[in-house]
C-alpha cells in the first residue's frame, strides 16, 4: 500500500471528464424536463415529436458520439474539441422541438471555452469564444429564415454564460501565468543572493589569507639572510594558507558553475559550499593570526548562547575582517576581540588595536579595494544591527557590530 496520499478527485479528474461529465449531466437534466416527476401534474416542458422516435433517439446517440470524442481530444487539442462539442450541441437540439439551444446542451461546450481560453494564446481563445457565439446567432438565424419561432431570450442567456465561462478560464489562466512567473523570478533572485553570499564568503576568505600571506612572505624577506628557520617557518605558513585559500576557492566556484554546459541542473542543499563558520571558530583564527606576528586575545563576557546560523557567521565575519584590517593596515602587533553576550537580545562583538608598534610596517597589499568596512556595515545591516567603524582616542582602531537576537535564543 502506497504512503503517498493521492490526489483530490476534483484534481485527478481531466478537463475530458468534466466536459463528458458535463454533456451526460445535460442529457439527464434534458429527458427529466421532459417527464411528470413526483408531485408535477404535467412535465415542464412538452416533448418533442421526435424525442422518443428512432430518429430522434438516433440523433442522440450520435450527438453523443460527437461529444465524448470531443471530450477525449479536449485536453491535446482544445480547439479541434470545441468543434466536435458545438457540433453535438446543434445536432442534439434539433429532436427537442426547441426555439433556441437549451443550456443543457452547452455545458460541455462552457468546459471546452473555459480550457481554451485557460490554456492557449489570447488569439486563438477570443476564436473559440466568437465561434461558440457565432453557432448560437447561426442557429436563431435558421429558425428566423425558415419561419420558425426563435427563443432570442434563451439564446441570450445561454452566450451569456459561455461568456462567463470563457471570462473565468481567462482570469485562471493569466493567474497560473502569474504564479509561475513570480515563482521562476523567486529562483532567479534566489541565485543571485546565493551567488552575491559566495562572493561576500570568497572575500572574506580570501582577504584574510591573503593578508596572513603578505606578512609572512615580508617578514621572511627581512630575516632570510639571518635567521634561515624562521624563513622555513614563514614559507611553510604561507603554503598551508596558500593551499587552504585554494581549496576554499575551487569549492566556491565550483558551486558557482552552474551555467555552464554539462554542469548539473540543481544540487543538493550547501553542496560544493565552504564550511560556514561561527564564534566558535576564533581559536583558529587566533592561531593563524599569531602566525603572522599578530597577537589576538578573545574576551567572552557573558554566558555562551548558540546563536542562530546567520547571526554566529555575520558575526565572525564581522571579527575576521577587522583582524584582516589589524594584519594589513594597522602596523600593531596585537588585537583583541571581546565578545559580549550578557544582554539575552543582542550580541556584541568589538575589535580594536592599539595602533602602529614602532619600527613596524603594516603589510600593505594593493591599498585595500575599501570593501571591508562596507561589507561588514552591510552584513550588520542585514540583520537589522548597528556598526561602528572609528579610531580610538587613545591610538587605533575600534570595529564594534551589535546584532540582535531573535527571542529564545538560550544559553549553553
Amino acid at each position: 500500500m502506497s504512503a503517498t496520499p493521492s490526489a483530490p478527485f476534483l484534481k485527478r479528474a481531466t478537463p475530458g471528464g468534466w466536459a463528458a461529465l458535463a454533456w451526460l449531466a445535460g442529457l439527464l437534466f434534458t429527458a427529466l424536463l421532459r417527464v411528470r416527476l413526483p408531485g408535477q401534474e404535467t412535465a415542464d416542458v412538452l416533448a418533442g415529436v421526435v424525442f422518443l422516435r428512432w430518429d430522434g433517439l438516433t440523433m442522440l446517440a450520435v450527438a453523443t458520439a460527437l461529444a465524448l470524442r470531443g471530450s477525449v481530444l479536449l485536453t491535446r487539442r482544445p480547439t479541434a474539441a470545441l468543434r466536435y462539442l458545438l457540433a453535438a450541441a446543434v445536432v442534439a437540439s434539433t429532436p427537442l422541438s426547441v426555439t433556441a439551444i437549451p443550456f443543457a446542451q452547452y455545458l460541455a461546450v462552457d468546459v471546452a471555452l473555459y480550457v481554451v481560453a485557460a490554456a492557449r494564446p489570447p488569439r486563438e481563445a477570443l476564436r473559440a469564444l466568437l465561434l461558440a457565439l457565432g453557432v448560437l446567432v447561426g442557429y436563431l438565424t435558421i429558425r428566423l429564415l425558415a419561419g420558425w419561432s426563435v427563443g432570442t431570450t434563451s439564446g441570450l442567456a445561454v452566450g451569456l454564460i459561455a461568456a462567463v465561462a470563457w471570462l473565468l478560464g481567462r482570469s485562471d489562466g493569466q493567474t497560473r501565468r502569474y504564479a509561475e512567473r513570480s515563482r521562476a523570478q523567486a529562483a532567479e533572485q534566489a541565485v543571485i543572493a546565493e551567488r552575491l553570499r559566495i562572493a561576500r564568503e570568497m572575500h572574506d576568505t580570501v582577504a584574510h589569507s591573503i593578508g596572513i600571506v603578505a606578512l609572512q612572505a615580508g617578514a621572511a624577506r627581512r630575516v632570510m639572510e639571518t635567521q634561515p628557520e624562521q624563513v622555513r617557518q614563514a614559507l611553510t605558513e604561507i603554503e598551508t594558507a596558500s593551499r587552504e585559500t585554494l581549496a576554499g576557492l575551487r569549492r566556491m566556484l565550483g558551486a558557482l558553475r552552474t551555467d555552464e554546459p554539462g554542469a548539473p541542473l540543481a544540487r543538493p542543499a550547501g553542496a560544493g559550499l565552504p564550511e560556514m563558520p561561527g564564534l566558535a571558530a576564533l581559536d583558529r583564527l587566533v592561531e593563524s593570526t599569531a602566525a603572522a606576528g599578530v597577537r589576538v586575545a578573545v574576551h567572552r563576557v557573558g554566558a555562551p548562547r548558540t546563536l542562530p546560523p546567520d547571526i554566529d557567521l555575520s558575526a565572525f565575519r564581522v571579527v575576521q575582517e577587522s583582524v584582516t584590517n589589524v594584519v594589513r593596515h594597522s602596523g600593531a602587533d596585537a588585537c583583541t576581540v571581546t565578545v559580549d553576550q550578557r544582554d539575552p537580545d543582542t550580541v556584541v562583538v568589538t575589535v580594536e588595536d592599539r595602533g602602529p608598534v614602532p619600527g613596524r610596517d603594516p603589510a600593505r597589499t594593493g591599498g585595500g579595494s575599501g570593501y571591508g568596512l562596507a561589507g561588514m556595515r552591510e552584513r550588520v545591516a542585514l540583520l537589522h544591527g548597528e556598526f561602528a567603524a572609528a579610531p580610538r582616542p587613545g591610538g587605533g582602531f575600534r570595529v564594534t557590530a551589535r546584532l540582535p537576537l531573535p527571542s529564545g535564543v538560550t544559553a549553553r
